[in-house]
């Protein structure tokens, strides 16, 4: 006669409760099952797959694209007519959809490696739709409104491709451990063939993508060029308003070596500085001249442009987040600017033995400067007192007109053409200037110009690149980099790749070994020492709860019938239940 005394034990499992939880609401240990996800189920974990992905693009865009967040509010600006930082309504939800699309993300990874069957709650799906929706929207708008920023992508990654490498690097070796277990622990099926060659086709293709990176910083110290010179783009408009002489002047005191400034001129014939059309965005005109405030500013004469305040807009919009770290004298400064003209925009320079780079803005077929504002600015450069020399002056297209000054091209060109106009420089976009046409420019001695660089990594890719000069909103944070943000030669990081891949394989290689272990085993002693409920108990993870129970039923009895002692406890550990058994002694 055996006596059974069954005690219902439950183990603790606060991780498990914590994950099924959080991504399912399933608190309940009742509530858990280990059985193969619903195929509804799994299609929502691959919806949750792609908005990760999608978020984790959107998220690396923004992160870049900080380089010309400023340049992105003025589009929108010319497109809606109201100055604001657009920048932060997309970050915020940015931050806070990529926080939440991970976190679900990394739950369902480990409802996978713990076996638990995915279950995800209502409510986060309609969390990840609205996410995903969304991040689609913003997607679609950027390119609408932006859709030239698009290249610095292609651009950031000659900065943070070894980088994102080691990083993907890391990501598929640690998938190994879940595509193992898939594949391993179930029976072969046509569809974990197919799983196991994706994983493989994935992982050859993290392994050998350092053969298309194209990395300037890659390189060999002795070769490395001189700091390109900083242009002050308007000044330095994070520190002061934007083409006034106060920006300039603290430009020169953060390192400048040249100022950029744009060029319009008046209808009484005076060059002054204006990146806009109109004078609405930086200026009072809409208090002082309010009938005429979307009126082409070139049509507004010196006297009534000069009498207009171009600080107070600073301090109200603070477009750079830095108004709050001004002194209260500087705050005094900026409040009363005006708008600077030409001439005291180049003494400034030739007071500092600078340089300046005009860009000028053809008067209107209708301005009565229209045919004579070559000639007005001539003047300007002449009353200024600066050496023609040093003045720069873009675009070319008057340069049969215009002599004694260099001109500059802000179009790529190529070489025959730039012999054919005779130019010696070119100002281009950063997206316009990849490294190989930047080393041709050079070797063929035209000095080249890249706009805008305010980040430090596109200072330093551009410095190994080898470019001259680049022209700068943030001259104050460009001053700071001393030298490239990383330089590695080519045979270290060689090193680095072939290493890093070695042990990946090796890391991949043993996951695989480690969970197919007990199989091995297996296979190597035989099926002698064990009993045919031990084998199949092993082999019924997925089987009810029900099955599981009569199979470890049958267990006891099977070790009883071989031969335990009346003594031993017998003690069984379902993976949901826990249930222990507790025997007391074999009696007659």
């Amino acid at each position: 006669m055996v006596k059974h005394q069954p005690l219902q034990v439950y183990e603790k499992q606060l991780f498990v409760s914590f994950v099924t939880g959080i991504y399912g609401c399933r608190w309940k240990r009742y509530q858990r099952s280990q059985e193969d996800s619903s195929r509804w189920e799994c299609t929502w974990f691959i919806i949750l797959c792609s908005s990760f992905l999608l978020v984790l693009f959107w998220a690396y865009f923004w992160l870049v694209a900080q380089n010309d967040f400023n340049e992105f509010n003025w589009s929108v600006y010319n497109r809606s007519g109201a100055w604001s930082d657009e920048t932060i309504p997309i970050l915020a939800p940015t931050t806070v959809g990529f926080s939440y699309i991970t976190f679900l993300m990394i739950l369902a990874l480990f409802h996978i490696s713990l076996g638990q069957q995915l279950n995800l709650y209502w409510v986060h799906k309609i969390g990840v739709l609205a996410t995903l929706f969304t991040t689609i929207s913003g997607v679609v708008s950027v390119d609408d409104i932006w859709g030239d920023e698009w290249d610095i992508l292609l651009v950031s990654l000659q900065s943070t491709a070894p980088f994102l490498h080691i990083g993907a690097l890391a990501t598929v070796t640690a998938i190994s451990w879940l595509v193992a277990g898939y594949v391993v622990r179930r029976e072969r099926s046509n569809f974990q063939v197919m799983v196991l060659l994706i994983y493989a086709i994935i992982l050859l293709a993290v392994y050998l993508a350092p053969l298309t990176f194209s990395c300037p910083c890659i390189m060999d110290r002795h070769t490395l060029r001189p700091r390109p010179d900083i242009i002050g783009r308007r000044g330095a408009p994070m520190l002061a308003p934007e083409n006034t002489i106060l920006s300039f002047n603290r430009a020169l005191q953060n390192g400048a070596s040249s100022l950029e400034a744009d060029v319009s001129i008046s209808v009484d014939g005076v060059p002054f500085l204006m990146r806009d059309r109109t004078l609405r965005r930086t200026t009072d005109v809409g208090k002082v001249f309010p009938a005429r405030q979307y009126e082409d500013a070139s049509f507004f004469n010196w006297t009534e442009i000069r009498s207009l305040n171009a600080g107070q807009w600073f301090l109200k919009s603070d477009p750079y987040w830095t108004a709050e770290t001004l002194t209260a004298r500087d705050r005094i400064r900026i409040a009363n600017q005006t708008v600077c003209s030409l001439v005291e925009m180049l003494r400034l320079a030739a007071r500092a033995n600078s340089s300046a780079l005009l860009d000028i803005h053809r008067p209107l077929p209708e301005h009565p400067r229209h045919r004579s504002w070559f000639m007005d600015t001539l003047w300007a450069v002449q009353k200024a007192g600066i050496s023609p020399k040093r003045v720069t002056w873009t675009p070319d297209t008057d340069r049969g007109r215009v002599r004694g000054l260099p001109q500059s091209a802000n179009e790529k060109l190529s070489l025959e053409e730039i012999r054919q106009r005779g130019i010696t420089s070119l100002t281009l976009h950063y997206s316009k200037a990849s490294h190989r046409d930047i080393q041709e420019y050079l070797a063929n001695n035209v000095s080249v110009t890249v706009y805008a660089v305010n980040a430090p990594w596109l200072y330093s890719v551009l410095w190994c690149s080898g470019v001259p000069s680049v022209s700068s909103d943030a001259p104050q944070v460009l001053r700071k980099v001393p030298y490239p943000i990383w330089l590695m030669s080519r045979s270290a990081y060689r090193f680095i790749w072939i290493t890093s891949d070695l042990v990946s394989i090796a890391l991949v290689i043993g996951i695989f070994c480690f969970q197919n272990y007990h199989m091995i085993r297996w296979r190597m002693s035989g099926m002698q020492n064990y009993n045919p409920e031990q084998i199949v108990l092993s082999a019924v993870a997925n089987r009810s709860n029900r099955d599981v129970n009569i199979m470890k039923e049958k267990l006891i009895f099977s070790e009883l019938n071989n031969g335990l002692s009346s003594t031993e406890d017998i003690s069984l550990f379902p993976e949901n239940g826990y249930a222990i058994y507790s025997h007391g002694s074999l009696s007659d």
